[in-house]
């Protein structure tokens, strides 16, 4: 470099997302990829993995590339009963494609029960491997609607998600 020439910067954005499926018997219960014991699962066009949907729209956000219904409508049968960790790799792809790089997300998934907590740091892993990145930079939270709400009646479950991203 010559003197006086300023190295390009790194742009750093952050979205965020947030998404709620209700509770239906006969469904699979899947939170950031990982399959919870229950007695019912979420209901949605997808598997209705309400914690991956989230951190798709915080990564689309950052990215300022629309949403998940843009890219993944819940009226296209390709998607019906599609991995949402499979629709997340495609979601990194798309950043990466455009030279982005994922640097850090946090969630909070709201569910009354079951209880997220044993299962937190598989979640955090299959995530991160999801995202290309350390489950360092993966932070996955849970809460309770303590019986008000949705959650709190145990209708449904819901998350928001941050994604930082750097350019």
């Amino acid at each position: 470099m010559s003197l006086g020439a300023e190295r390009p910067r790194a742009t750093v954005t952050t979205g965020i997302g947030y998404d709620c499926h209700r509770f239906a018997a006969g469904r699979r219960l899947v939170l950031g990829g990982v399959e919870l014991d229950h007695d019912r699962g979420l209901a949605g066009h997808s598997d209705a993995d309400v914690l991956t949907h989230a951190i798709i729209d915080a990564l689309l956000g950052a990215a300022v590339l629309g949403d998940i219904g843009e890219h993944f409508p819940d009226g296209d049968e390709r998607y019906r009963d599609a991995d949402s960790l499979e629709l997340l790799r495609t979601t990194v792809a798309m950043l990466m494609h455009r030279g982005m790089t994922i640097v850090h997300v946090d969630a909070t998934v709201m569910i009354e029960r079951p209880h997220v907590a044993p299962a937190r740091e598989e979640i955090r892993r299959t995530l991160a491997e999801a995202l290309g990145i350390s489950s360092e930079h993966v932070s996955v939270k849970a809460t309770r609607g303590e019986g008000m709400g949705f959650v709190g009646r145990e209708e449904g479950a819901a998350a928001l998600a941050v994604a930082t991203v750097e350019r």
